[in-house]
């Protein structure tokens, strides 16, 4: 599909369809809030044409536009401005930015054979240019773009800034931006913006939104596993000494950290690799903090496998369960009291020292769980969904399949080791 078949028809601003009261005009970030990236996170759902055809959906976008400003009086940052020092939300109402774009192809050509650049080009802005240039970034909280298809399907994109929710948020902001959409305004639930008052902000030295030093080019691809591939992983992992089968996430998270190990250069020095993955500790607290806790509510597993132990697909399994049991709601009630500080480098800083040499970080996040395909406009529910492409390298999204099934891995890497990993015989007999 040629990029330039996309055109931009409608641009303004969505304000909340009510004011937002003084009382909520300053929203103080918490402290994970403050250490979460200033990036914004990208994501589009895409729905296939009416059924019906004396449906029009290109009309819907009136409807859209309504939708959106009643959701935003429960989401009243979200139509708010980041804060020149990056501490916290001025709830202004200043609103939403909203744009309409043509898109000169079929639906299908673009979810078929996804191409992360066009993908991009559906979202309302490069949602990266804070990382790179904040200086010349921006202060919105959120944008959305209504990519409208020659075959009559759609595709919503948001970028939404990372500064002041987690993947888990924003999803849940679009499943009930979807609910009012279609009418089902009672099955809405309020969100809370009271995570500062769990984790308290702190002074960190030296933390300001600062750019990314990315020297090396990097690319993104998907690998899809499908349900049985994900079953012969599981098989394979619980075939060693683990207590109980691994999850989806686990094998399929083992396997691309192996996978990422083999393609990886051995170099003179010992080598530490580990694989970070982000968890969502809503569910950790004691008591839980409940589904409609909005915010960056999330912490680093840190899992470790250092070269001269033999990578099996069981050990790394086992490695990344440990790492994830740990993040509890003991370490929670540390992270409350302690802060960053203390914690956030000590597990990294103890295996880098004793082996001596670098550590080589594969970073992940699993959106598995999020209700991605609950996001239903009153066009049924998505036929694909998907955040494209991630600003640094050694980073990889999971997502669920549309069935439910299986899972598809975004893989960001340089493009040398990209070139490498995507011709990696044993990942291609899983994937594809």
């Amino acid at each position: 599909m040629a990029i330039e078949l996309i055109q931009v028809i409608a641009d303004e601003i969505i304000s909340p369809s009510s004011p937002t009261p003084p009382s909520r005009r300053n929203l103080k970030f918490s402290l994970l809030d403050q250490i979460s990236p200033s990036n914004y996170t990208p994501i589009i759902f895409f729905y296939a044409a009416v059924e019906n055809p004396g449906a029009d959906r290109f009309s819907g976008s009136r409807q859209l536009k309504k939708s959106l400003s009643e959701i935003l009086t429960l989401f009243y940052p979200f139509a708010g401005t980041l804060s020149s020092a990056g501490y916290s939300v001025d709830c202004n109402d200043r609103g939403v930015e909203y744009s309409e774009a043509r898109v000169g192809c079929e639906l299908s050509e673009v979810v078929e054979n996804p191409d992360f650049k066009v993908l991009h080009r559906l979202l309302p802005f490069e949602p990266y240019a804070n990382s790179v240039e904040p200086e010349i970034g921006r202060d919105v909280i959120l944008a959305v773009r209504l990519n409208l298809f020659d075959c009559g399907g759609v595709a919503i994109a948001l970028c939404i800034t990372h500064k002041l929710v987690d993947g888990f948020s924003a999803t849940v902001f679009v499943r009930e931006w979807a609910a009012i959409n279609r009418g089902d305004s009672d099955q809405v639930s309020e969100p809370l913006f009271d995570s500062a008052k769990y984790f308290p902000p702190k002074e960190i030295p030296g933390l300001k939104r600062s750019k990314v030093v990315q020297n090396d080019k990097i690319v993104t691809k998907r690998f899809v596993f499908d349900k049985a591939n994900i079953a012969a992983l599981r098989h394979e992992a619980a075939a060693g000494s683990l207590e109980k089968p691994p999850t989806r996430v686990e094998a399929v998270s083992a396997f691309l950290w192996k996978r990422f190990m083999e393609i990886n250069p051995h170099s003179e020095q010992e080598k530490v690799f580990a694989a970070v993955h982000a968890v969502n500790i809503r569910g950790k607290m004691d008591p839980p903090l409940p589904p409609n806790s909005s915010g960056n509510l999330w912490w680093f597993a840190i899992a470790v496998a250092e070269t001269e132990i033999e990578k099996r697909h069981q050990y790394l399994v086992n490695q990344i369960r440990n790492a994830i049991e740990e993040i509890d709601s003991d370490l929670v009630r540390k992270l409350q009291h302690a802060g960053v500080p203390s914690h956030m480098w000590s597990k990294m800083g103890k295996h880098g020292h004793a082996a001596g040499g670098e550590v080589e970080f594969c970073n992940f996040t699993s959106w598995c769980r999020f209700p991605v395909y609950e996001a239903d406009f009153g066009w049924g529910k998505p036929s694909w969904v998907c955040s494209p492409s991630r600003p640094y390298k050694n980073v990889v999204v999971l997502m669920t399949t549309r069935d439910g099934d299986g899972i598809e891995a975004w893989v960001t890497l340089k493009e040398e080791d990209m070139e490498l990993f995507q011709r990696d015989s044993e990942l291609l007999s899983f994937t594809f």
